[in-house]
């Protein structure tokens, strides 16, 4: 069984607009399915009541994997595995291990964000995604509904003619 659902969705030529529009929607309870913008528009997030994102605590939590995975390791590889003393410095020398440290830190953070990130957001090799409109990627802005969940869509037509949208569209996706 495949899950088809139909979307009306709206184009705007401006940020401003936009933003007006989504404000407007949240007054009139419109349950919003999907803003789409080619750039990132200052106080959307907020217009739309998205929460922050809890990616730089997966980073900090990938980090402190990485600082672990550094620190612990050559520890492990310089008083276990292969005990030489070379330049003077002892097994256990604290300050050499800082830079691997650091580097593991770097590394296991930016890698855990960015497939973490790709997973959330249903990104990778082999997935497509169906494509609302293409010119969205390119210069105009969207705001999607639901047709499901709205009941009545002589509501959602005035608002995108009250809103002054350039062009309202309909798609199953």
């Amino acid at each position: 069984m495949s899950s088809h659902k139909e979307v009306i969705y709206g184009l705007y030529n401006d940020e401003e607009d936009l933003l007006k529009a989504v404000k407007q929607a949240n007054a009139m309870h419109l349950p919003i399915m999907d803003v789409f913008s080619p750039f990132p528009v200052h106080g959307l997030d907020p217009a739309l009541h998205l929460a922050e994102s809890r990616l730089h605590a997966g980073g900090f939590v990938y980090g402190l994997l990485g600082l672990l995975t550094g620190f612990l390791g050559m520890t492990w590889i310089f008083t276990k595995d292969w005990p030489i003393i070379f330049g003077g410095k002892p097994y256990w020398s604290v300050p050499a291990f800082i830079p691997i440290t650091f580097e593991m830190t770097v590394l296991f953070a930016a890698w855990g964000m960015t497939i973490t990130f790709y997973i959330v957001c249903g990104l990778g090799p082999g997935i497509t995604n169906k494509v609302l409109d293409e010119r969205i990627t390119d210069d105009k802005f969207c705001i999607a509904f639901n047709k499901a969940s709205l009941g009545d869509t002589g509501k959602v037509n005035e608002f995108f003619r009250s809103t002054g949208a350039a062009e309202v569209n309909t798609k199953v996706l």
